[in-house]
């Protein structure tokens, strides 16, 4: 699993020019799922998430989770970080999951969000979608399951 998490102050995801999904103060995450993935790995990374202290305290320190800020979450199914770029110039995506596969997994990794007691927006698993975003600080950080979970 691959994950990018941007910290935000607003973003939203549109599909044929509605908007589907929208949140202010939080995180944007575009979320990636590979063959291997399984419901421990899902767990594992969205405890990472929302207690991932990136958020700043009032002394500008970066100290604070998305659970001491009451923040939201927007999150995105994105198999092209997956892309394998290694051979040409057309990248492969032989490394993400098949959608039956990664539809349910993303389903079950934001049921696992919303758990928390988070409200989580959500893009439409599949289609082609436009991300509207304003990153914070910027603060953007990539997870990658294969680097947190051995």
């Amino acid at each position: 699993m691959k994950v990018v998490i941007q910290r935000v102050s607003a973003a939203e995801v549109s599909v044929d020019s509605e908007i589907v999904g929208k949140i202010n103060n939080g995180l944007l995450l575009l979320v990636g799922i590979t063959h291997s993935d399984d419901e421990a790995v899902i767990k594992t990374i969205a405890d990472k998430i929302v207690n991932l202290r990136i958020f700043e305290d009032d002394a500008e320190k970066m100290n604070l989770s998305l659970l001491d800020v009451k923040g939201e979450i927007l999150s995105v199914s994105q198999f092209t970080l997956y892309a394998d770029c290694k051979k040409g110039r057309r990248p492969a995506f032989t490394d993400a999951a098949r959608p039956e596969y990664a539809t349910e997994l993303y389903n079950k990794f934001n049921d696992i969000l919303k758990s928390y007691d988070i409200k989580v927006e959500t893009g439409m698993f599949g289609a082609m979608m436009d991300v509207k975003l304003t990153n914070k600080g910027p603060v953007t950080i990539i997870l990658d399951s294969n680097e947190l979970i051995k």
